[in-house]
Parts: structure tokens; C-alpha cells; sequence
């Protein structure tokens, strides 16, 4: 087709189109990721390593309490299976093309192919990834499961995602992107479309754990219509090279409601370039834009943009950032009324912890070490529901690391 062909051109024109934040990363510094890998029947007989990882971003190899399970190891689909198959349809993005003819009308709609050289690369290499659908009223009383995972050194992994929840369906899906033990240089280039029909709820946990030379370019829009939910849970805080991520919500129905948590911990040498954008297009429309980061001698930027182009639409940015033992931090809020009957509004906050909140706690007992990881603790909780015991373990870790650092 014609359209087609177009398309091409632009998003080969693209290639050498630099993104508009963060780091940028020469395409041909990277193989590309083997689309052939060996499959993985049965999760639990994964090495103990790799299980370790998965559970690291909230990934359980037993599959219990998950509607269904997807893993994508560089670009090749190794895992897929589904317990609940009545509530949720869960296989890769390139077979749901061949199931459904409707599926193509989704793709490639809401991000655009020549954006920058992170989507064009990912088009012309016609990245594979999951496909979750809930269909019309259907509830799910688990989450899905995927798991991205890089385990061959210096490629770039392409992956395109699309998310369709029905009109009056819910949907709970947990994502987990990582590195096999030993990669520590990579770029990991995910492209997620996300559609939230009239009256339904998505709950997108996504949970990073990169290797410390990893690049990290996602590229996510999200179509809300009317009296439709999104809330969406960001974590990354272990050691990356960079992250540049800026998800976009547009409200496009009457009613319609997003939340976007970030949480995220900037080490040396760490650049986290994060952000959310919501654009309300719809009447009574409400969103809220969460942003909790630390810096321990890394760069953290926290960007938050709310456009505002239909009355009585109600939205609030919060950036609140620590710095922990040096680096930078920074926050960029943005709101943009297009007409009279809105209220937006923001706060933003960045600076160390207040030496009267650590004495305070040390007057009751707690060691300075103790107290400074309450605090850190207290501030980084958002209330992330359904994660497991193996990875709330692992973030108290971290968590007690940061605080001895800091003292």
C-alpha cells in the first residue's frame, strides 16, 4: 500500500532523527538482538539465576496469582501462556495479527513511526512484543505478567507492545524489563500503545532493573475514552546508564480519569530523564501526576506537562525530589489552560532531608542509619499494590543501602 510505503520513507528519514531529551545513542554502536531463542516451557525451569532476575521486577516463575504470563527474551518470544483464558487474551503482537484482522487498525496509531530514531528503528525492524486484550466486561481477579528481558551483550532490543481493555473491563498487568546476569551494555527501545475503552480500568505496574550501561528509550502513548481509568506505577532504582521516558495520556472521553506514579533512584552515573504527559481533550476529566525521586550522584530530571483543552477538567503535578550524597536534581512542570473553566495546578520540591526529621526519629531510638531510611522509605511509598514478597524484599534493600550512603 501506498500509505505503507510513506510511512517507510519517513521512518528511514527518522533514523538519524535525534530524540528531544536525554542521552543520545548511536543505532549503529548496537547489534541487533536475536529474534530466535531457545523457548521456556516451563518457567520454574529456568537456572535459579535467571529466576532471581525475574522475580526482581516482580515477575513470579510460578505463575501464581497471574492470569498470564509473556516473556520476551532479546526479540524473541520465549514464553507465553494464559490460566485465565476467559477474562484475557495474552500472546505476541505478531500472532494477534494473524488471529484478529482488526489488530492493525491498533498499531502504530497513537506513537508515531518517524518520532525520533527509537521509533523508526523499531518499525522498520517490525518489533514484536505482547498483545493483551480484555474483552468487553470482562474482570480480571489477577494480573498478566510480561517480562523484556536482554541477555546477549551490546544490541538493542526493539519491542512494540499494544494494551486494548474493553468497554467496562479491568485489567491488572504487572511489567518487568531487566538484564541476564553479566549484560551490561545495551539499549532496550520499547514502543507500548495502550487503549482504555468507554467505562473500563487499566492498572499498569511497569518495574525496571537494568545493567549499569544499559540505554533505555520507551516510547508510550495511552487513549482514555469516556469514564475510562488509567493508573500507572513506575519504578526503576537500581544502577542504568540512562532512561529518557515522557508517556503520554490523552483523555479523550468524558469523565476520564489517569494517575501516573514515578518512582526512580539516580546512582553515579545514572541520567534518568522522566516525565508524564496528560491532554485533556474531554469534559470532567481528572488526572494526577506523582513524581518521587532520589538522587544519590546521579542526574534526576522529572518532567510533568498537563495540557488543558476542555472545561471543567481538573489535573495536579507533583515533582518532589531528594538529593543523597551529591548529583542533580531537577523538575520541569509545565500546565497549559486552552480554556477558562479548568483548574491545574502543581508543586515541586527538591532538596536533602531535613535535618530536624532525622533527629527527631533518633530521639526515639532509631540509629541515624534506621532514620534516614524511614524517611526515604515513607517518601518513596505510593501505595503499588500486587508486587512480590521476592521484589518488596529487594527494594528494602535498596532502600537501606541509600540510607547508609547518605549518612
Amino acid at each position: 500500500m501506498q500509505a505503507d510505503e510513506d510511512m517507510r520513507k519517513k521512518a528511514e528519514a527518522a533514523l538519524k532523527k535525534n530524540a528531544a531529551y536525554g542521552e543520545d545513542f548511536d543505532l549503529n554502536d548496537y547489534g541487533l538482538a536475536s529474534d530466535k531463542e531457545e523457548s521456556a516451557d516451563d518457567l520454574e525451569e529456568l537456572s535459579e539465576e535467571d529466576q532471581r532476575t525475574l522475580l526482581n521486577v516482580g515477575f513470579t516463575p510460578s505463575e501464581d496469582n497471574r492470569s498470564g504470563s509473556f516473556l520476551m527474551l532479546n526479540n524473541a518470544v520465549t514464553h507465553s501462556s494464559l490460566r485465565d483464558d476467559d477474562v484475557v487474551e495474552l500472546m505476541s503482537l505478531r500472532d494477534a495479527m494473524k488471529v484478529h484482522d482488526w489488530v492493525k487498525d491498533y498499531s502504530w496509531k497513537l506513537v508515531e513511526p518517524d518520532k525520533d530514531k527509537y521509533t523508526a528503528m523499531s518499525y522498520l525492524q517490525d518489533a514484536n512484543g505482547y498483545f493483551i486484550r480484555a474483552p468487553a466486561g470482562k474482570k480480571s481477579k489477577m494480573p498478566v505478567q510480561t517480562c523484556l528481558l536482554i541477555g546477549s551483550k551490546q544490541v538493542s532490543q526493539t519491542v512494540h507492545n499494544i494494551v486494548i481493555v474493553e468497554e467496562g473491563a479491568e485489567l491488572d498487568v504487572i511489567t518487568g524489563c531487566s538484564t541476564k546476569h553479566g549484560i551490561e551494555k545495551g539499549l532496550h527501545l520499547g514502543i507500548s500503545e495502550m487503549y482504555v475503552k468507554k467505562g473500563a480500568t487499566l492498572n499498569f505496574t511497569m518495574i525496571h532493573n537494568w545493567g549499569e550501561e544499559i540505554g533505555v528509550r520507551p516510547r508510550t502513548v495511552v487513549h482514555v475514552e469516556e469514564g475510562g481509568s488509567y493508573i500507572s506505577n513506575y519504578v526503576t532504582l537500581k544502577p542504568v546508564k540512562s532512561v529518557q521516558s515522557y508517556p503520554t495520556v490523552i483523555l479523550e472521553g468524558k469523565g476520564a480519569f489517569a494517575r501516573l506514579n514515578t518512582i526512580a533512584v539516580a546512582h553515579p552515573g545514572s541520567e534518568l530523564d522522566l516525565g508524564s504527559k496528560v491532554i485533556f481533550n474531554a469534559e470532567d476529566t481528572k488526572a494526577e501526576l506523582i513524581s518521587r525521586t532520589i538522587t544519590t550522584g546521579g542526574a534526576a530530571i522529572a518532567r510533568g506537562e498537563m495540557i488543558g483543552n476542555a472545561n471543567n477538567a481538573k489535573g495536579h503535578l507533583e515533582c518532589h525530589g531528594l538529593v543523597l550524597g551529591g548529583g542533580m536534581q531537577r523538575a520541569i512542570p509545565i500546565l497549559e489552560a486552552n480554556v477558562e473553566d479548568i483548574e491545574l495546578s502543581h508543586e515541586a520540591a527538591v532538596g536533602r532531608i531535613a535535618r530536624e526529621q532525622i533527629e527527631y526519629l533518633m530521639a526515639r531510638g532509631l540509629t541515624e542509619e534506621d532514620a534516614v531510611g524511614m524517611i526515604v522509605r515513607g517518601f518513596l511509598d505510593v501505595g503499588i499494590q500486587g508486587i512480590p514478597d521476592e521484589l518488596k524484599a529487594d527494594i528494602d534493600a535498596t532502600i537501606a543501602k541509600i540510607g547508609e550512603n547518605a549518612i
